[in-house]
């Protein structure tokens, strides 16, 4: 038995295929998912999608959203996402390393939107070059 996964983004159809086991970064922390899980909704957190299909593990970078589980379906609608094989690694490591020093411009006691858009920045650039391992 397996599962049926299925990331969609608003552009594009990320991946639509079996999976015997699935780990999400929802909003409270990883959620791994077996085939006959109970049915659910979550959030999902900017962070790396796991994959695991014929004991290879493949991963994706998600970039917030929710899932769905139900009845061995896994649907996960997100703002964006990208196959971790298809992200280049030298350009991933020159943008975490470039949102990293962007934030750590930033006056550290500052809550401004900028600070807040620096961290997001290096959420997502930190997802990137995880999904890239």
């Amino acid at each position: 038995m397996s599962l049926t996964l299925r990331v969609l983004a608003p552009d594009q159809s990320v991946f639509d295929g079996s999976a015997d086991e699935v780990i999400l970064p929802s909003t409270s922390g990883l959620l791994g998912i077996l085939p006959g899980h109970i049915s659910m909704v979550t959030a999902i957190d900017t962070g790396v999608l796991r994959v695991r299909n014929d004991g290879n593990w493949n991963s994706i970078a998600l970039m917030g959203g929710f899932a769905e589980v139900e009845s061995n379906e896994v649907t996960v609608l997100v703002n964006a996402a990208e196959l971790g094989g298809e992200i280049d690694i030298s350009s991933a490591e020159k943008a975490f390393e470039e949102a990293q020093s962007m934030l750590l411009q930033l006056d550290s006691n500052e809550n401004s939107t900028e600070k807040i858009k620096a961290k997001e920045n290096l959420n997502r650039a930190r997802a990137r070059l995880q999904a890239t391992k």
